[in-house]
């Protein structure tokens, strides 16, 4: 009988459903009028006086009233509190009127008291007819498989929240909640019981819970790691609610649980971006970055675009990247002009018509092979790409007199062991050397970071593929370590760097701790609800497998040359001037590395970049072996003006997906 009640009221449209509401409150307000009479006298005597008009009357005055307050217009299966808070103090003015207007009027009142005791009665009715509604509504909404059962860790209001959604939806089971509090220590919130932390490993065995969700969303890094260490032994599924940076509506919704990343054990707080240096390179500006469709660039691309600019020029190797970049930044910011050019950054006369053309006030460059095993196998594209790129955006800025050109680098510049590495400090000295030139118009800089979490290549996503494969993990050194950074807390550390630059200086952020990448495996799997497979554990569910340092790999990453650093405008962000070279010491280095790349001789390229970069170190003793070609090294432009060749077939490797067996 139900089901049939709730198919037919389903099928209903929305003008028939309004009707159908009006008229049972038609029938249901005048009864309930008639109740209060009959509560407030015991008989009918009031109903005789004032005859059964008087009733009808009133109730139905409560019928605009009620659409006045939203309660015809609101969806029923989705009313909440606030609707019937309004409906209940409709109710109470129409009570009050009532009662006032039969005074002024001299007309015979009813009894105050049986007002009153209608508004509870109307009130009441208005409450079990809707909510009744709505629970039969939302009967179909229930999945016939079995909703995981889940305790809450986190007895606020986010918690409460939660649980809420999760009844309504039905796509999980709220069991409990667990809370640090021992205040709230065996209370109920939202109808359920929070335990204390001591009861954890007890009460999830009782009652058979599948996951545990953190509703913890304004907690710093700190202590969500902390909170997933505690929870480490146990071998079912953690997952999280967003942060407050991500939940941008402040409501809680169970489809807004998700799995604990890695950017929420970072143990640091996201370094916050300075407004008034975070526009002052951008906005009302032109603007372009290469290397736009790479993971850097595209977040550049988002963030300046945040930031008003007059256009937005991008401009990338590939294909995909670039289609892909310019189409989200056109549909979420339909203001802006954007103009997408496919091309690399070696492509001289291309990057000096886009800068005259668009009259470029803002150059940021991140277009770069930055993989560090495929570079060491691909020496001389590598160096294209690296070095020559930069020096043809180097030199298309200065040309230009572009205001500011700032150099995405990388920690991996600081002590190379590798050739990627040695390109990007290469790409360094052709800023400096830029910087310091005579008469230049152009503040050249460098933001130096360390890994970004989530771009391709990242040990993240390959760690969570291999774990979904049943493991084992690969790790190349049980003592490898890395700094990490967030994609938009490195885009802004670039924006922002071009603002605070004077010139030649290197800007490098204050990344807290390294992290060990083993632990970073040992703390992926215990958010997967499984266990390390160990000797000591030998019915773990994935095993660690450590297979040796890759070709230029370092154990720990630096991000400073020299001790020399200071202050800068930005409370997080330290500014290293470090040592450099003249463009008249720069350049024949320069062309003796060009050269030993058209020669393709392994030994001939690592002595080149030796006497570049004296802090390189080759990783292995120096071996005499072809480097991968792909055309001659294309003529430099020389500052006088001499034109280029181009090499046609090399590409920009910024941020492409790259399948490795392991990571560092």
């Amino acid at each position: 009988m139900l089901n049939k009640a709730r198919d037919f009221l389903l099928s209903l449209s929305r003008p028939q459903k309004i009707a159908v509401m009006v008229i049972a409150d038609v029938i249901a307000l005048p009864a309930c009028l008639i109740a209060a009479f009959y509560l407030r006298l015991g008989d009918a005597v009031i109903l005789q006086k004032y005859g059964i008009n008087a009733p009808i009357i009133m109730a139905l005055a409560a019928i605009p009233v009620f659409y006045l307050c939203g309660l015809y217009r609101n969806v029923v299966r989705y009313m909440d509190i606030s609707m019937l808070r309004s409906t209940g103090i409709g109710l109470a003015i129409l009570a009050i009127s009532t009662y006032v207007g039969c005074v002024l009027f001299n007309i015979q009142a009813p009894p105050r008291s049986s007002l009153l005791i209608y508004w509870f009665i109307a009130f009441s009715y208005v409450v079990i007819s809707r909510f009744g509604a709505r629970s039969l509504l939302r009967t179909p909404l229930r999945k016939h498989i079995k909703a995981p059962r889940v305790a809450v860790y986190g007895a606020g209001e986010a918690g409460f929240q939660l649980v809420n959604a999760m009844r309504t939806s039905h796509a999980y089971t709220p069991i409990c909640f667990f809370d640090d509090d021992k205040r709230l220590a065996n209370k109920h919130v939202a109808g359920l019981r929070v335990f204390p932390l001591s009861r954890l490993d007890e009460i999830l065995h009782k009652h058979d819970v599948q996951q545990i969700v953190l509703a913890i969303p304004s907690a710093s890094p700190e202590r969500r790691r902390t909170i997933v260490n505690r929870l480490s032994h146990l071998s079912i599924p953690v997952r999280t609610l967003p942060t407050m940076a991500e939940m941008v509506e402040g409501k809680v919704l169970e489809s807004a649980i998700r799995e604990i990343q890695v950017e929420d054990l970072l143990g640091r707080k996201p370094v916050p971006p300075r407004r008034d240096l975070f526009s002052k390179c951008v906005a009302g500006k032109s603007v372009l970055v290469t290397g736009a469709g790479g993971s850097i660039g595209s977040e550049l691309c988002r963030q300046i675009e945040s930031q008003k600019p007059d256009q937005l020029i991008l401009l990338d190797h590939s294909e995909y990247a670039l289609y892909a970049i310019e189409h989200e930044l056109r549909e979420r910011f339909p203001g802006t002009r954007v103009s997408a050019y496919m091309g690399s950054v070696c492509d001289n006369d291309l990057l000096s018509r886009i800068v005259r053309e668009h009259r470029v006030d803002t150059i940021y460059h991140a277009a770069a092979y930055k993989h560090v095993p495929l570079v060491e196998n691909n020496m001389a594209a590598g160096i294209r790409n690296n070095v020559l790129g930069t020096w043809s955006v180097a030199m298309a800025a200065a040309q230009h007199n572009i205001e500011t050109c700032v150099l995405i680098s990388t920690d991996k510049a600081v002590r190379p062991p590798n050739v990627m590495g040695a390109s990007k400090r290469c790409a360094e000295l052709i800023f400096q050397a830029f910087a310091l030139r005579p008469n230049n118009r152009t503040v050249f800089s460098m933001v130096r970071f360390g890994n970004v979490l989530g771009s391709s290549g990242s040990v993240v996503p390959l760690f969570r593929n291999q774990i979904q494969r049943g493991g084992p993990i690969t790790v190349t050194h049980a003592d490898v370590t890395r700094y990490f950074m967030l994609i938009p807390e490195a885009a802004q550390l670039v924006i922002q760097a071009g603002a605070m630059a004077r010139g030649g200086e290197v800007f490098v952020l204050d990344m807290g701790e390294p992290v060990k990448i083993i632990d970073l495996a040992r703390t992926m799997i215990q958010m997967s609800g499984l266990t390390e497979k160990t000797p000591q554990n030998p019915n773990g569910d994935i095993a660690i497998n450590v297979v040796g340092l890759r070709p230029g790999e370092k154990l720990y990453e630096e991000l400073l040359i020299g001790g020399d650093t200071i202050p800068s405008e930005h409370p997080r962000i330290l500014c290293s001037r470090e040592h450099y070279l003249t463009l008249g010491q720069l350049e024949p280095l320069l062309e003796a590395l060009y050269a030993a790349c058209d020669n393709g001789s392994s030994l001939e390229i690592r002595m080149a970049l030796q006497k570049l970069v004296p802090e390189y170190t080759p990783y292995s003793p120096l071996a005499d072996r072809p480097a991968t070609q792909s055309g001659p090294m294309p003529a430099r432009q020389g500052m006088q003006g001499e034109k280029a060749r181009v090499a046609p077939s090399y590409k920009r490797g910024e941020d492409r997906d790259i399948a490795v067996g392991h990571a560092a």
